[in-house]
């Protein structure tokens, strides 16, 4: 097995790989797209950092490649469903670079509170200005931790030792696991409120888009500083440089930005009020050689013994059980995505239930398949098929899976019921042809909806018009439908609808939506 480490890694990882009989191990870094296209498909394996952009035309030349390596957490650089489709592994690090990220953001915070970034420049300019450099003091004031993933938790608890009083929003975490953290949980609004500090520590998805902009500012106590080391995207940019000019903010830490690297131009660059580190987050000499180390651990494993370990694209399943299973593990991860994004309120309980055919196999695989596609869209944990069931566990989420005897009209189908604190949702899959995913009822209403691309869920009162109407918004807004799916329960009460479009729906589009007559809820969904 030939193996590729295509990115700047540790020189303990490639000994790892070096000493394991079977593997024949090349180092090449800094190599173009097309040099890189040419080189793949001599190889089994790809070890990777953020450089290399493992793109669907890069797959589609890797004719022997089995299992692509990622040291560190995010896969951004690696184009998953196409991997997917050609049976590749992708293989990350969770949780090596949790606490690294969180001291950042704690290091961050506590450079903002004491302006050492601009002492430190001052003085070497030959100044001496220790008014001008007063500071503020973190023990008793409020932090505000946006999410509270494994990062957020970690920052949590550092602020619990500076004697900080925390407080968080995260709308997917039990009362009972916040207070075991020692986190009181607050609304958002209250949260930007009440915040002295506030910390950023959520994914980046189409909720959390610039979740934190003018309107948010505006309700932000006066003086307020804020640290993000989460995603670029969640903090308008133009938002917080305006924000700061009014003194809403007196200072920002960031280390993620909208576009990186930073455009010379970014108004931020010119603030001596802002702190900024270029996406060092996850940047020490521990973090990246234990990644590195791990990351060729799990390689090696896979390559000789044909473990899987810390897969995002399949989870660790028997071989012979693969191929039998992969539809209805593809179909759970998919219905799991599509609950996860449209809920409102902390989940507290999760009901998946089997039937049919399925109910054959050991579908622990697929519970667990379920579970990451839920818990992915909600928390800035990186969510996996090893880690899922640990992560709902820990944020008080009763996961229970049922194998049904009850008849349906198709062969198998996978039912997954989240019930939150408001409301119970439910949305049932089914196969056709055993390998093609389809949702076939939300709540009480029976479609047939393909779940991939950019979806559009509407619910609204069954009356004339309505569809017309909607069409022709998105036509106004040149947003190009791909297929629609109706289903309703009983003439000229409610109704629900799929769109499948073409491109990404605006936010603004949703309100304009939300406005059209007889209109009951609008949700986009991804994926």
């Amino acid at each position: 097995m030939k193996v590729l480490i295509s990115d700047s890694m540790s020189s303990k990882a490639v000994e790892v790989l070096k000493n394991t009989p079977g593997l024949d191990v090349d180092v090449i870094t800094g190599m173009k797209p097309e040099e890189l296209k040419v080189k793949i498909k001599d190889y089994h394996g790809l070890v990777i950092r953020s450089a290399t952009k493992v793109t669907a035309e890069i797959l589609e030349a890797a004719e022997n490649l089995k299992v692509i390596g990622r040291a560190g957490t995010g896969v951004d650089n690696v184009d998953t469903v196409a991997a997917t489709k050609k049976g590749v592994v992708v293989m990350n690090t969770p949780g090596g670079n949790t606490i690294t990220t969180a001291e950042h953001a704690v290091s961050m915070m506590m450079a903002l509170a004491r302006k050492i970034p601009q002492a430190t420049a001052s003085m070497k300019r030959g100044e001496w200005e220790k008014k001008k450099f007063e500071g503020t003091e973190m023990t008793g004031k409020t932090l505000g931790i946006l999410g509270v993933g494994n990062i957020g938790s970690v920052v949590a608890s550092r602020a619990n030792g500076l004697k900080m009083n925390v407080i968080a929003y995260d709308p997917f975490i039990s009362a009972e696991a916040a207070d075991k953290l020692g986190i009181t949980l607050v609304s958002m609004d209250d949260l930007f409120k009440k915040s002295d500090f506030i910390s950023i520590h959520v994914p980046l998805t189409n909720e959390t888009k610039n979740i934190v902009n003018a309107e948010a500012f505006k309700k932000m106590k006066k003086g307020v500083k804020l640290i993000n080391c989460a995603r670029g995207g969640i903090v308008s940019e133009k938002d917080l440089a305006e924000a700061i000019k009014e003194k809403i903010v007196s200072g920002a830490a960031l280390d993620v930005f909208e576009k990186e690297p930073t455009p010379a131009d970014n108004p931020l660059l010119q603030m001596e009020e802002v702190i900024l580190t270029p996406h060092l987050g996850a940047s020490t000499h521990e973090a990246q050689e234990n990644v590195a180390i791990a990351i060729a651990e799990q390689m090696a494993d896979y390559l000789v013994n044909g473990t899987i370990r810390n897969a995002v694209n399949v989870p660790s399943v028997p071989a012979e059980l693969l191929a039998s299973l992969s539809p209805y593990i593809s179909l759970g991860e998919k219905l799991g995505s599509f609950q996860g994004q449209i809920l409102k309120g902390g989940v507290e309980e999760v009901t998946i239930e089997y039937s049919g055919d399925v109910v054959n196999y050991d579908v622990a695989p697929v519970t667990i398949a379920c579970i990451k596609g839920l818990l992915d869209q909600m928390l800035d944990t990186y969510v996996n098929f090893v880690n899922a069931p640990y992560v709902a566990k820990e944020r008080g989420i009763k996961v229970v899976e049922v194998k049904s005897s009850r008849s349906t009209d198709f062969a198998s189908s996978i039912t997954i019921k989240v019930k939150t604190k408001n409301e119970e949702n439910v949305v049932e899959g089914a196969l056709f042809g055993k390998k093609e995913p389809r949702i076939v009822r939300i709540d009480k209403f029976l479609l047939d909806a393909v779940p991939e691309g950019n979806l559009l869920l509407l619910q609204n009162e069954d009356k004339p018009g309505v569809i017309g109407n909607v069409g022709t918004l998105l036509a106004a807004n040149n947003v190009n439908i791909a297929r629609l799916h109706l289903g309703r329960q009983t003439v000229g009460k409610e109704a629900v609808s799929v769109w499948s479009v073409d491109s990404v729906i605006p936010k603004g589009l949703i309100e304009k939506i939300l406005k059209l007559p007889h209109m009951i809820s609008a949700n986009v969904v991804e994926l």
